[in-house]
């Protein structure tokens, strides 16, 4: 049996128990995202994958984000643009992602509607971040994020931290990230 197994699938069973619930845009037009929460077993405990955005580029530059992005026409569903863009930001090939569920979706500052999906990923896969998009891999442990506030922008924000409080989640990955978290210490239970 898989290392974390017995959690990952009683993550599975949280995640389904009710569908999630997506906040709505408010009638605006939206143009479509998708991101994957990247899930992997680590010692005792499960680990998740998340990237810091390199400081060159235009939009968002380092924050922490899942891998993600806008959906191309290509895509014929959310789910294909988040395993799509995890294969291009990190080297994950979709056929070592077995998908969970999802987390609810909701719109961005920035005109996305985002879907977020969960998914468990092999802990010896080598992943192959693209500089082009990713500043740095960052492994955080899922159950050991600690909700803390920090000031961004002139104001008080709620955000995840770990261990040495070096990486700080905040926005929207952290409404992701607040809502996996809670998932997952219900399965850990």
């Amino acid at each position: 049996m898989k290392e974390g197994a017995d959690f990952f699938e009683r993550l599975r069973a949280e995640l389904q128990k009710a569908p999630p619930k997506s906040i709505e845009s408010g009638g605006m037009l939206l143009k479509e995202a998708a991101v994957l929460a990247p899930l992997f077993w680590r010692g005792d405990e499960p680990w998740v994958y998340l990237t810091m955005r390199p400081l060159t580029m235009r939009k968002h530059p380092g924050q922490i984000s899942f891998p993600g992005g806008a959906r191309d026409p290509d895509d014929l569903t959310p789910l294909h643009t988040a395993l799509r863009e995890a294969d291009e930001e990190l080297g994950i090939p979709p056929d070592q992602v077995e998908v969970l569920g999802m987390l609810a979706g909701m719109p961005s500052i920035t005109s996305y509607y985002v879907t977020p999906f969960v998914g468990v990923v092999p802990a010896s896969l080598k992943l192959r971040p693209n500089p082009e998009e990713v500043g740095e891999l960052i492994e955080a442990p899922l159950l050991r994020l600690r909700a803390e506030k920090r000031v961004f922008y002139e104001a008080d924000r709620d955000v995840f931290v770990w261990d040495d409080a070096q990486h700080v989640v905040w926005g929207l990955t952290w409404r992701f990230v607040r809502e996996l978290a809670e998932h997952a210490r219900a399965a850990a239970r």
